[in-house]
């Protein structure tokens, strides 16, 4: 492959141009190369080379916009299968309409772009890995763009602008992870298995105030179509997002092959803590739980003290049976945590053990004290604090 040949001083590789010009697999970092000579080999491997490139890696951190576009025509009369290409430096780099017309893509990468996409795209039929990351672009166009990927199975969405509200209809879909700033979203994805998301704190939907007349479930338009989910991670602040609204106890899918959940929770938030309850509920066959404690922005209040009795209510009806593990970091000591931790014990028959790493000002003896003094259900439940 030619990145082996990067290590190279910048006349070796030019030299040894002839070798390459046959090479299905094509990786180009700038590294220690002037800018002026790694323009030169990049314009070189794309018009020299004959057939087709499989795969296409480019990456650099420096400034390579007035050829950007030339390179992604020459590259696209090469109709890759793979094309990364992550240029960080300078402003985002525009995609050109050559890059969406490439019919046998399989898998796409790209990092610090916009994503505009033009009127006559039809799709990328063969597309099964799509991840784009430090990005802008608009709703209707990641929408379509990912529509129109009938077979795409793996999709990364992180850290982008000018989106408002993700909807992702993907039939085939299996991975997803997704992390930055938007204010709705929306999932259709009958046949994911993992999901990560994950909200920026400084998101719009995060700050905005629940409204308990919604008529619709975030929950139920977030992770209602998953059904088919084995491992399910809600990172930063999606779960406030999840919580807002009308909250339901009985959500309207079972998640019967969900066995590893991973949470962020602040646990003083009453209604974080009973969106928490309601998915656990729902998950009978859940092996494995990793909880976050988040605390509040400084100066909010809790909500704890709303609905308490509603609260109290569905935790003693949760029942996990099949629960091995359990852990708890960044934990405080506070009593809504040791609650939580209390009732975990309390429906957990097969609990083995709860793992607690402390990150707490308060006295950690009496707080000890009172987690190894909660009744358990289960004879062979440890806790473990570290």
């Amino acid at each position: 492959m030619l990145k082996k040949q990067l290590g190279l001083a910048p006349y070796q590789v030019l030299g040894g141009m002839h070798g390459l010009i046959n090479m299905p697999e094509i990786s180009l970092r700038d590294g220690n190369f002037a800018r002026t000579k790694f323009v030169t080999l990049v314009d070189m491997v794309l018009a020299l080379h004959k057939g087709t490139i499989e795969e296409f890696d480019i990456s650099g951190n420096k400034n390579y916009h007035d050829e950007f576009g030339r390179w992604m025509i020459m590259l696209s009369r090469r109709s890759p299968k793979s094309v990364i290409i992550k240029l960080n430096s300078g402003l985002r780099y525009k995609i050109p309409s050559c890059l969406f017309s490439i019919d046998d893509l399989e898998s796409l990468h790209l990092k610090n772009c916009i994503i505009s996409l033009p009127r006559a795209f039809q799709g990328f039929k063969s597309l099964t890995d799509l991840s784009l990351n430090i990005f802008s672009s608009t709703d209707r166009d990641i929408q379509n763009l990912i529509s129109f990927c009938p077979i795409l199975t793996n999709l990364s969405l992180t850290s982008f602008e000018g989106i408002h509200c993700l909807n992702i209809q993907s039939p085939k879909l299996k991975y997803l992870y997704i992390d930055g700033d938007f204010e709705d979203i929306s999932l259709d994805a009958p046949n994911m298995e993992v999901t990560l998301l994950s909200l920026d704190p400084k998101a719009k939907s995060y700050q905005s105030v629940p409204v308990v007349h919604d008529k619709e479930s975030y929950v139920k338009q977030s992770l209602g179509s998953l059904s088919e989910i084995k491992k399910l991670g809600i990172f930063g602040t999606f779960m406030k997002y999840l919580s807002k609204g009308c909250i339901l106890t009985k959500l309207p899918a079972v998640f019967t092959r969900l066995e590893d959940i991973y949470l962020t929770i602040c646990f003083c938030d009453q209604r974080q803590v009973f969106t928490t309850c309601s998915l656990l509920q729902n998950a009978p066959n859940l092996k494995k739980l990793h909880m976050w404690a988040r605390m509040p922005p400084s100066g909010s209040s809790s909500t704890w003290d709303q609905d308490q009795a509603s609260i109290q209510e569905l935790t003693l009806q949760m029942q996990m049976d099949h629960l091995i593990i359990a852990s708890m970091k960044c934990f405080q000591g506070l009593d809504y945590e040791v609650n939580f931790v209390a009732k975990l014990l309390s429906c957990t028959p097969a609990l083995e053990e709860v793992k607690i790493e402390w990150m707490g000002e308060m006295d950690r003896s009496m707080v000890l004290t009172k987690l190894l003094a909660l009744p358990r259900v289960s004879p062979r439940a440890k806790i473990i604090v570290t």
